[in-house]
């Protein structure tokens, strides 16, 4: 019997054990990472039909709205709907490494905090974009950055961390592993690092990143997509194990993983078993306006965002929580199901999210 089939008929003996693609609107769900760029009452009702609440995280982006708008709409769409939707703030980095920025960042946070958000988002901009006064890179391990950080861990807020990019960032597009990434990096080739080998390296971003964990041991800390280690669930464990105070979302990486599951299935699950308190479930979904013109997106943008929300978070059930396998257009291959146990799912899904982020129990 070959290894996948093994995997498959283990899985399917104990179904009491596991969920059903029918049980998916029946289980409270969170979406850890998800970005909310227009006021969108269609996906707030999707979402309290799916059984789903969501943080939209606010990013200083250039393809997004401006921070300041990127708030308004956050608060906007929780004032609508306090229970399902939630929101993450973050800083700019304008003035940073000038005298009165870490107190200016602080209040902008305070004041953020106060108006209902909940963590933190740090981008990909420190580390691959931002620089200081005197041109000098600035990376996340920077001490200048560690008065806003205490505060932060005074307050018990998390960070979330989009530190580096994924692995193929760095590759030959023949060689990447996902087709995804491929779309994304050839639509953005400011950040297609293989085009800038003067850049920094990926090992250096996420030793830096490691650096940041390390001096920060009680900052409740999120590293977004996978930590930035979604090619090798072996990496991801060495993280888990050397920081115990992390966690990780899958936003947009489940593709990623799935060229993995789908090589040695019995393996990634193993992972999801052993770490299943320190994983949250995320997509990455972004609600903007239509805009055929617009590059690569998580999904592309349509006139029906909801319908869209609601196909990626079926698709993603169906990977995580049964044993059927689907097509997967990035990988060009179908994926299995891994079939994770109920208690397991319960974890990615909600309980580790309320436990990050400080969530109200569901009923």
């Amino acid at each position: 019997m070959g290894v996948i089939a093994a995997f498959l008929l283990a899985g399917a003996a104990s179904t009491s054990a596991h969920y059903t693609e029918a049980d998916f609107a029946r289980v409270a769900k969170f979406d850890a990472h998800f970005h909310a760029n227009i006021e969108d009452k269609r996906f707030l009702a999707l979402a309290r039909r799916d059984r789903f609440e969501v943080l939209s995280i606010n990013v200083d982006y250039p393809d997004f709205p401006p921070l300041a708008q990127q708030a308004t709409i956050a608060r906007a769409m929780r004032a609508v709907d306090p229970v399902d939707f939630r929101y993450a703030t973050t800083f700019s980095m304008n003035g940073f490494g000038t005298p009165g920025w870490t107190e200016r960042t602080i209040a902008h946070l305070d004041a953020a905090f106060a108006r209902g958000a909940i963590a933190v988002k740090v981008w990909k901009n420190i580390g691959m974009v931002a620089t200081d006064p005197g041109g000098k890179r600035v990376f996340l391990d920077d001490p200048r950055f560690d008065g806003v950080m205490a505060h932060l861990e005074q307050r018990n807020i998390p960070l979330i961390a989009h530190q580096a990019e994924p692995k193929n960032c760095w590759l030959p597009l023949d060689q990447m592993t996902t087709d995804n990434d491929r779309a994304y990096f050839k639509a953005h080739p400011e950040y297609y690092m293989y085009l800038h080998p003067e850049e920094p390296s990926y090992e250096a971003l996420m030793a830096a990143r490691d650096r940041f964990v390390a001096r920060h041991p009680k900052l409740a800390f999120d590293g977004a997509h996978m930590a930035s280690l979604e090619w090798s669930v072996d990496e991801l464990a060495r993280f888990f194990d050397a920081y115990p105070n992390t966690v990780v979302d899958l936003a947009a990486r489940l593709s990623n993983l799935q060229v993995q599951s789908n090589a040695n299935p019995a393996k990634v699950r193993a992972f999801f078993v052993k770490y299943q308190d320190r994983i949250l479930y995320g997509t990455d979904l972004t609600d903007s306006p239509p805009d055929p013109a617009a590059r690569a997106q998580n999904p592309p943008a349509t006139n029906d965002f909801a319908r869209e929300a609601d196909r990626v978070w079926r698709a993603d059930w169906r990977y995580l929580a049964t044993s059927h396998a689907q097509r997967v257009d990035a990988i060009n291959a179908d994926a299995i199901g891994l079939n994770l146990p109920r208690a397991v799912i319960d974890k990615i899904y909600w309980q580790n999210a309320q436990r990050f982020f400080r969530l109200k129990q569901r009923s």
